[in-house]
């Protein structure tokens, strides 16, 4: 027959293993609503950076080829279902690679009637998408580091939230718009 004092033992130490779990799924709880931030960050900044693209080519500034190629581009971006998303985010991205291969066309961006503010708006909108998308994958990494563990699995401490999923896009920007001073 077990002693008071075994038992006391088993009770403490059952307490602390439901103290570090519980700990262990807040932490994860937090993670999940780190990532679910960075996500949105990420979204508002693709959106952002679309609709720039979308509101140059239609402003009848850049050569209408270009025009076509970026306005679509960044048309299926803004329209695209999520599990297309990182495909049209890197059309997109190669577009703005293609029309601003050199600084002719962010020169004559440039050179348009509010044109300066518009070209810094999509040089920043540019270099945002890269930092915001890292972000984003460094929680997803964190997330998935700690949902590999034994004890999360075993004790079913995500719940039932889905397993974090990193965001891979060509994310590379033009040369004309990375070289350029904000």
């Amino acid at each position: 027959m077990p002693t008071v004092t075994t038992l006391i033992w088993i009770a403490l130490a059952l307490l602390l293993i439901g103290v570090y779990l519980s700990w262990t799924a807040g932490r994860l709880d937090r993670l999940h609503a780190r990532i679910d931030a960075a996500r949105a960050a990420l979204d508002a900044t693709l959106l952002r950076r679309a609709s720039i693209a979308q509101e140059l080519a239609t402003a009848g500034v850049l050569d209408p080829a270009a025009s076509i190629v970026l306005y679509q581009a960044a048309h299926d971006a803004r329209q695209a279902e999520e599990d297309q998303r990182e495909v049209a985010e890197s059309e997109l991205t190669q577009a703005l690679r293609a029309v601003f291969a050199d600084s002719a066309q962010i020169e004559a961006v440039r050179a348009a009637p509010g044109g300066e503010d518009t070209a810094q708006e999509l040089t920043a909108a540019v270099r945002r998408v890269p930092m915001a998308r890292r972000f984003h994958n460094d929680a997803v990494r964190a997330a998935r580091a700690l949902r590999r563990h034994r004890k999360v699995r075993w004790f079913r401490l995500a719940g039932h939230a889905p397993f974090p999923l990193a965001f891979e896009m060509d994310d590379e920007p033009p040369p004309a718009l990375a070289d350029r001073s904000q």
